[in-house]
């Protein structure tokens, strides 16, 4: 795209016109003193940008998270120094390991004030060195268009993930010659560039392939990063193999597909899930990292006699936890198709396979009756089965459910089953801090507006982002958010019950009334009890045209039958 007209730009200017020229329409943040040119600059501007004023520089970043991973364009979040920067660190450091393209931008001290004890002052860029895939401290404004190019290239190419920016205040004040301001549109998006692997890997992988008697494909979110679900489905179909997913990887295939196991792990894998892991003689593992949640600590397969099939943009997977009998880099979508294709130009045909279609469906009818007859007691407090069952049922064609950790992510990756082509579901799997959701979900309504967005919460994690209920409304942003109220951090309280022989301290806290606290900022809510009321609760909320909230009041979680493999052993 070619430069605006004129001679030149002030730095602020020229950085709101390079995310002009990259595509970008929304950024999220937080306003400070250090950021009032750029906000002047967004002022003036004719730029198409809309800015979204949150609460706190974490709920921004979580939002940039959350738009990047529905929109696929990169997500960008803002804020002040100091305390601003300290905030926004968290939501880069889980879309980096979580390899979404979000940019992180905090204003700065001026260069000139470097050293003299000024307010706010502290070193950026050694703070998100180790949380981010690239980062620079801006110190001329006339480096700011070429920084700004590298910056999206880095976050959509290669590997994605995030890249933080620092922006002095006299650096926004400085000279930019419009001529240097311009940028390719294409790295707004991601992927921008895509790995094609090289083709002797596509062979070994091939061969391996067709040599297992009852191979299984474990998929993380690099299949759905890469768009490459048809191809997965390409893969599967012609070896007549069980596709699993970690939590991340959910919307690789669709959950009603014959070959459609779910999600296999520590955090919302079954008994069964790892029946199927354990029965296979070749695991592939596609846009995963083969961590620990995924393979219950490395067990599940077992390392020291699994054979394993590795394909990832990242080559750096490769012999970390497992030792590959073939190493595939590349992205999923060109990964997948050559194996498919060096397969069917071989002429292979799929074998009787013991782990095929009907053992699939067998495996999955064990794991829903167990289920099934949780999701129907009346007990009160309600079970979370019960809670995950009435969402089924409540469940938009076209939607977003954001899972925070806690209750939630185990629950809604183990058994709530989703449509990828229209429904979405995910979770911050790789750091999981608490208070995530709602601004996730928050973000997923302004990259995809004709989805409806349903947050999942615990009570703790209402309690770190709370203050973006005055956003919702004031935006007028329909999220439903359901508040699963137990009053504990369960996920810690069920660890002291499994592993230190219930011996509970500092996880308890008193029962907060989530709907009346929302009411108070003006969200239309409900409180439930009684499990019969469940279902016209979720309803009533969904259909909403506003944001809405249904506080739940739910069995403790280190009571209940959560799929958490440590728990259960």
């Amino acid at each position: 795209m070619s430069a605006d007209p004129g001679n030149q730009f002030t730095g602020a200017e020229a950085f709101v016109r390079m995310l002009q020229h990259h595509g970008v329409k929304h950024v999220f943040g937080l306003c400070g003193d250090t950021t009032l040119p750029l906000y002047d600059a967004l002022y003036r501007l004719d730029h198409g940008i809309a800015h979204v004023l949150t609460r706190d520089e974490r709920s921004a970043a979580y939002m940039a998270d959350g738009y990047a991973r529905v929109s696929g364009r990169v997500g960008v979040c803002e804020g002040p120094s100091g305390g601003g920067a300290t905030y926004l660190l968290p939501g880069l450091a889980e879309a980096n390991e979580s390899s979404i393209a979000v940019l992180g931008i905090n204003s700065d001290i001026s260069v000139a004030a470097r050293g003299r004890f000024a307010l706010t002052e502290l070193d950026q860029a050694a703070m998100f060195r180790p949380v981010t895939k690239w980062n620079a401290m801006i110190d001329r404004a006339a480096d700011i268009p070429e920084t700004l190019r590298r910056a999206f290239r880095e976050m959509t190419t290669g590997r994605p993930g995030a890249v933080h920016l620092g922006l002095p205040f006299d650096v926004q004040n400085g000279p930019v010659p419009a001529g240097d301001v311009h940028a390719e549109a294409r790295f707004g998006a991601w992927p921008a560039e895509r790995v094609t692997p090289d083709r002797s890997a596509i062979e070994a992988a091939a061969s391996a392939m067709s040599a297992a008697k009852n191979p299984i494909i474990v998929c993380g979110g690099g299949v759905a990063i890469a768009g490459g679900q048809t191809a997965l489905l390409g893969l599967a179909v012609r070896l007549g193999c069980p596709v699993a997913t970690s939590i991340s990887g959910r919307g690789a295939i669709p959950d009603a597909h014959p070959l459609s196991l779910g999600v296999v792990g520590s955090n919302g894998g079954t008994a069964e899930t790892r029946e199927a892991v354990d029965a296979a003689d070749l695991v592939i593992f596609v846009g995963c990292r083969a961590g620990s949640v995924t393979t219950e600590r490395w067990r599940h397969p077992d390392p020291t006699t699994a054979r394993v099939i590795h394909i990832d943009v990242d080559e750096r997977v490769f012999g970390a936890n497992y030792d590959p009998v073939a190493a595939v880099h590349g992205d999923a979508a060109n990964a997948l198709a050559a194996i498919d294709g060096a397969l069917m130009a071989a002429g292979f045909e799929v074998p009787e396979r013991r782990l095929g279609i009907d053992a699939v469906a067998a495996l999955k009818r064990r794991k829903f009756a167990a289920f099934d007859a949780l999701a129907a007691s009346s007990a009160a407090p309600i079970l979370p089965e019960r809670l995950v069952a009435a969402l089924q049922r409540a469940l938009p064609a076209d939607c977003v459910v954001v899972a925070d950790p806690g209750t939630p992510c185990p629950y809604l990756s183990a058994y709530l089953r989703i449509d990828p082509a229209r429904q979405t579901v995910f979770s911050n799997r790789a750091h999981g801090a608490l208070g995530y959701a709602m601004a996730a979900a928050t973000g997923a309504y302004f990259g995809r507006p004709d989805a409806k967005p349903i947050a999942v919460m615990g009570d703790g994690s209402f309690g770190f982002c709370c203050g973006e209920l005055e956003t919702l409304v004031r935006l007028n942003v329909p999220v439903t958010m359901i508040v699963v109220s137990n009053a504990v951090y369960g996920w810690i309280k069920a660890g002291q019950k499994s592993g230190y022989e219930g011996r509970y301290y500092s996880v308890d806290f008193d029962r907060t009334d989530h709907a009346r606290v929302a009411e108070a900022f003006g969200v239309k809510s409900w409180r439930v009890e009684d499990p019969a009321e469940l279902d016209r609760a979720l309803a009533a909320a969904i259909a909403h045209d506003g944001p809405s909230l249904v506080d739940v009041i739910c069995q403790p979680l280190q009571e209940a039958n959560a799929p958490v493999s440590e728990w259960v052993a």
